[in-house]
């Protein structure tokens, strides 16, 4: 194994079961001392004695991620008791799953909760901590359902995207901090996917198999800003880009030229990954159908 993360620690959310739990397995594997956060005690401590029973370092600590005072109280207690936070991975979640017709507001917001303020409120913790040392893998956990959409999860893939504006910015602020932040869209058989699918489909989705993701995003050698896709052991990049589209101008009629331009405006030709916002404006004010 060429990644090593000896002398490393991190914290992974909804780490009882799941995926959460074959991140905090596949941490430790690669040396990282591990805070298994969890709402079950019975989940967390079971996690712990699983990795301190393969020889690795692991504490629990009960709490939502909702909690902040709690949230605030286990990041200080984990840099107390080991020195730092250099890894947060964050994976707590939940599902309340109707079509947006039949959905309750408060289930939608119960979503938005706990993944992403849920994830702001974690990050948000350990974010001075990483800036003091110049150092931090952050990992946030969207979704297929945020980047692509899936009917009866619009309060689901709302927050999932929504983690994905969180990456791009907290990328860019963290760069010089040494700080690296990335997204992983997993695909697993878990607890929040039983009911979802079949027996069948779910054959071979073991979240094990996603958890080597986690692993390489956060090595020492992270890329960051990258949305990682994983499932069945296979592994892929999602990116949200800009097509070169057209330049219309202040005419009259610039409605009807979109609706007449649509293949243009939406040909993917030369298409590029903007490296922040400030690259849309930038390639509206100069672009290459502008006449001087």
């Amino acid at each position: 194994m060429t990644i090593d993360l000896s002398g490393r620690t991190a914290v992974v959310t909804g780490a009882g079961g799941g995926l959460g739990r074959s991140h905090a397995l596949a941490l430790a594997r690669y040396g990282a001392k591990v805070v298994v956060n969890d709402l079950s005690p019975d989940g967390a401590h079971a996690v712990v004695e699983e990795i301190v029973r393969l020889g690795g370092e692991a504490l629990p600590h009960v709490c939502s991620v909702t909690d902040r005072a709690a949230v605030q109280s286990m990041i200080a207690s984990t840099v107390d008791h080991w020195g730092a936070v250099d890894i947060v991975v964050n994976n707590a979640g939940i599902l309340r799953d109707k079509t947006f017709a039949k959905m309750d507001l408060d289930d939608f917001a119960a979503v938005v909760d706990v993944h992403l303020m849920g994830a702001v409120n974690v990050t948000k913790a350990a974010w001075p901590h990483m800036r003091e040392r110049n150092y931090g893998r952050v990992i946030f956990t969207t979704s297929s359902s945020g980047l692509y959409g899936n009917f009866g999860q619009a309060n689901y893939g709302a927050a999932k995207m929504a983690l994905v504006g969180l990456m791009q910015t907290l990328a860019l602020e963290g760069e010089r901090h040494g700080i690296r932040v990335n997204c992983l869209a997993p695909s697993a058989a878990t607890q929040m996917t039983e009911n979802l699918y079949s027996a069948e489909d779910l054959k071979g989705l073991s979240s094990d198999l996603v958890s080597p993701g986690v692993v390489a995003l956060a090595a020492a050698d992270a890329p960051t800003r990258m949305i990682l896709l994983a499932g069945a052991g296979a592994f892929e990049q999602a990116n949200i880009t800009m097509t070169r589209g057209v330049h219309i101008g202040a005419v009259p009629d610039a409605a009807d030229q979109i609706q007449a331009n649509w293949p243009r405006i939406s040909d993917r030709t030369d298409e590029q990954v903007p490296a922040s916002g400030a690259a849309q404006y930038n390639h509206e004010v100069h672009h290459p159908d502008r006449r001087a």
